[in-house]
C-alpha cells in the first residue's frame, strides 16, 4: 500500500516543489496540500492520511498549534516538522508534543523521500543540530531553575520571571493575584539574594541562567 501523505507549507513554491518530488514516487501519494493551519486540519480530517509534512510558521494556526489539536483528537497521522530555521523552544515544544521528526527545509529536495520512508517505517528522522542544541538549551535551563530556587521561594520566582517577560509591576500583581506593594516586597528580596540592583541586571542574570 502506498504512503498517504497530506502537504502544508505557506509558501507556494516549496508546496509546489514537494508535490512534485512525492508525486514521482510509486510508493507515496500525497492526498492533499495546503498553505495555513486551519486547512490543514480540514484536510487531516478528511483524508486521514499516513504521515503529515508541516511547516511550523503556518498562517492561521502554526505547526505546532495544529500537532496540538491533532492530539486532542488523537489522530494517527505521524507529524514531520519542516522549518527554514527552529528556535530552541520550538523544538522543545515539539519533543513536549510527542514530534520526533524534525527536516529542514534547506536539506527538503534532498532528503523529503528518505525522510518519508524512515518515519513510515516508524524510525524517527532527527535534524541533530536543532535538536542538541536545544536538549541544552532545557539542561542550562533546569540547571539554572534548580540553583535560583535554592535561594528564592517559589513566588519569588514566579515574580521574577513575570518581571523580566517585561511585565509592569502592577501587571504582575494581577497577574498572581497579590498586592503590588507584595510585588515590590519579592523583588527586592530576589535583588538582595542574586546580589542584583534592578530589572536590568535581573533580567541579565536571568537570561544567563536560561530561565526565560
Amino acid at each position: 500500500m502506498r504512503t498517504r501523505l497530506v502537504l502544508a507549507d505557506h509558501h507556494p513554491i516549496v508546496l509546489y516543489g514537494l508535490e512534485h518530488l512525492l508525486r514521482a514516487e510509486p510508493d507515496l501519494q500525497v492526498v492533499a496540500c495546503s498553505t495555513s493551519g486551519d486547512e490543514t486540519l480540514t484536510a487531516i480530517r478528511r483524508h486521514q492520511p499516513d504521515l503529515l509534512l508541516i511547516d511550523v510558521r503556518l498562517p492561521r494556526k502554526n505547526g505546532l498549534q495544529v500537532v496540538r489539536e491533532l492530539q486532542r483528537e488523537q489522530t494517527t497521522t505521524k507529524v514531520v516538522l519542516m522549518a527554514d530555521r527552529l528556535e530552541d523552544d520550538e523544538v522543545l515544544e515539539a519533543y513536549r508534543l510527542g514530534v520526533r521528526d524534525i527536516l529542514l527545509k534547506e536539506l527538503a529536495l534532498e532528503k523529503v523521500v528518505q525522510c518519508v520512508r524512515t518515519v513510515r517505517a516508524g524510525e524517527p528522522w532527527i535534524e541533530k543540530r536543532a535538536v542538541s542544541r536545544a536538549l541544552d538549551v532545557l539542561l542550562r535551563r533546569e540547571s539554572g531553575t534548580r540553583a535560583v530556587s535554592d535561594l528564592l521561594t517559589r513566588r519569588e520566582l514566579e515574580t521574577v520571571r513575570l518581571a523580566v517577560l517585561g511585565l509592569r509591576t502592577g501587571e504582575i500583581s494581577a497577574r498572581l493575584g497579590i498586592s503590588v506593594g507584595t510585588v515590590k516586597t519579592h523583588l527586592h528580596r530576589a535583588y538582595d539574594k542574586l546580589k542584583v540592583n534592578n530589572r536590568v541586571a535581573l533580567t541579565r542574570y536571568a537570561q544567563s541562567l536560561k530561565l526565560v
